[in-house]
């Protein structure tokens, strides 16, 4: 099975949350990224204008209005490096090819009440997730209680990637799970 490690921004600790941005790293180093331009604009607030948008890799697009668009690095059939801009529906294919190129998947993240939920929002409920997808995931705030560290610890300083400039981008937050499981296990 292998552990794919992500994190998502979205609009806002709420139930109406929508997603803006969703980052994956799987164990072999392979990463999936994307933008959603179909997130709830009235949802922004200073800080994440401050703290996320800023850090979005894509979003000098919203100015020019695409819809969609989508890189891809591989390496034969391996979809290495893939990101995406676009709406939902675009990025639910995406993340579903990307995620195919594993038989089975175990996923992992960071305080993922809201991460887990809208994930399987993109494939509109849980029963739509994607079939080699474990429908149980992991957090590594519970992996990090088990060990005996705080699980308030910050994950930056515990991984050893203390820079942080790029805190609060979906795939360098994913990165950083990944770092802190490796480090635990």
């Amino acid at each position: 099975m292998t552990k794919v490690f992500f994190d998502t921004e979205f609009t806002g600790l709420h139930q109406k949350t929508t997603l803006i941005s969703i980052g994956l790293i799987s164990e072999c180093g392979k990463t999936f990224y994307a933008e959603f331009l179909d997130f709830d604009e009235s949802q922004i607030n200073d800080w994440l204008r401050e703290n996320v948008i800023k850090n979005m890799q894509f979003l000098w697009h919203r100015n020019n209005e695409p819809k969609s668009m989508t890189r891809y690095n591989t390496n034969g059939d391996a979809l290495d490096k893939v990101e995406v801009y676009g709406k939902t529906e675009t990025i639910k294919i995406r993340l579903d090819e990307w995620l195919k190129q594993f038989e089975q998947v175990e996923i992992w993240s960071d305080c993922l009440s809201y991460d887990w939920v809208l994930f399987n929002e993109i494939f509109g409920h849980a029963f739509n997730i994607p079939k080699n997808v474990y429908y149980i995931p992991f957090d590594i705030c519970t992996l990090f209680k088990v060990k005996g560290i705080d699980p308030d610890i910050s994950r930056e300083e515990f991984a050893n990637m203390k820079d942080g400039s790029q805190k609060h981008n979906a795939l360098w937050d994913a990165k950083v799970i990944k770092r802190c499981f490796e480090l635990m296990s």
